[in-house]
């Protein structure tokens, strides 16, 4: 691969509100009518308690008792609050399956249940009144404890900003739920990986031994964010305005020619990466990513670096002659020749591009094995 470098609703709810009102008012008096006639049975019953007064309006004097069947469906009324949430990680994908705790201040006010498919969970009939935290646990993250929540009677409450990081905020990811999972992890964390904060340095693996194998559509993936970065699409521009300059290849000078010294500049960037980084390591189950050793004598480190366009790691794990690699330049500078101009095209052009091509894989390894590290934010903080 080769990387040079509104009205209408306030309408509606003011109907709403002008329909209701009387209806309001009518369940309103007949409550009270209602409520006059229970507190005159209950008089007439009660012949002997003769402080017990009503007043005309039907309410309860001051001294007046609540009758005990009342004030216990007032106590029921009051166990009504509901606790949702989704659970998910720093990037906001869901996390199902994670187990989720709630607990008050009594030990019979604790439940706990599985998030769904969706990340969802939901206790419900929640006793009101009493402090509760919400406690969340999934594998391979480290737990969650929410601020403590209070209910209300009838409160429906949706805990928020839940939000599981990974285990000892670790770049490598050892205990998720199947290779697939691991590797996308992996990858993401390896598009954070930038030169100096800015210049993508996503193909490098810098903890080689817990690596997962990329599926296809990650190497798809990688391959397009690399071909659409920015940086890269500057480097395009900038190595055609020196092609402009050297008058090669063969185009007009002028802004034409500049636009077609860009464009097969472009074009064999992409061409190499995707069919070096996606569509040939897919067909021969190879990892198109550069295994950094970092360890030993610098001897072998060299040796490891400068073998790189030639050995390649199989999906398997194993070292494989690296036919993606090297098919993916050889693919790109043949089909230099159907857009370069007359004069430059042939086999020099293939072969020289893939000598090219190779030689600056080369260069490239070595400088990754020895120095770039050191100028990756996010991979100095993989240990």
């Amino acid at each position: 691969m080769r990387f040079k470098t509104c009205v209408l609703p306030f309408i509606i709810l003011g109907g709403m509100c002008a329909l209701f009102a009387p209806l309001r008012s009518w369940s309103q008096e007949r409550g009270t009518q209602s409520l006059a006639i229970t507190n005159a049975a209950e008089k007439a019953a009660l012949p002997d308690a003769p402080d017990m007064q009503l007043q005309s309006a039907g309410q309860p004097a001051a001294n007046a008792v609540l009758p005990p069947a009342k004030a216990g469906a007032e106590r029921a009324s009051s166990d009504a609050g509901d606790v949702s949430g989704t659970v998910t990680d720093v990037y906001g994908d869901i996390i199902p399956g994670a187990t989720v705790l709630i607990e008050g201040s009594k030990a019979s006010a604790r439940q706990s249940q599985a998030a769904n498919d969706n990340g969802f969970f939901e206790f419900k009939n929640v006793a009101a009144g009493d402090s509760y935290r919400v406690t969340i646990e999934a594998g391979g993250f480290e737990p969650w404890v929410s601020d403590p929540v209070t209910l209300a009677s009838g409160q429906f409450f949706d805990v928020s900003g839940i939000k599981l990081k990974l285990k000892d905020e670790v770049s490598s990811i050892t205990v998720v739920a199947n290779p697939e999972q691991v590797a996308t992890e992996q990858v993401r964390l390896e598009e954070q990986q930038r030169v100096l904060g800015f210049i993508p340095n996503f193909y490098v693996v810098y903890d080689a031994k817990d690596a997962a194998p990329l599926t296809a559509k990650l190497k798809f993936q990688m391959a397009y964010k690399v071909a659409v970065d920015p940086v890269n699409i500057a480097g395009a521009v900038l190595i055609a305005g020196f092609n402009q300059a050297g008058d090669t290849p063969d185009y007009q000078q002028g802004l034409k020619g500049y636009g077609q010294r860009f464009g097969a500049e472009y074009a064999n960037g992409v061409t190499d990466i995707m069919f070096g980084g996606a569509i040939l390591p897919t067909i021969f189950h190879q990892d198109p990513r550069y295994f950094y050793q970092g360890t030993g004598t610098t001897k072998s480190r060299l040796a490891h670096a400068l073998s790189n366009p030639f050995i390649a790691r199989g999906d398997n794990g194993r070292r494989e002659i690296n036919i993606s690699s090297m098919g993916g330049d050889l693919i790109s500078s043949a089909l230099a020749n159907t857009y370069y101009p007359d004069s430059n095209r042939g086999a020099s052009l293939v072969f020289g591009g893939f000598l090219l091509s190779t030689g600056e894989r080369e260069l490239s390894s070595v400088i990754q094995e020895f120095v770039l590290r050191k100028l990756t934010p996010a991979a100095k903080r993989q240990n």
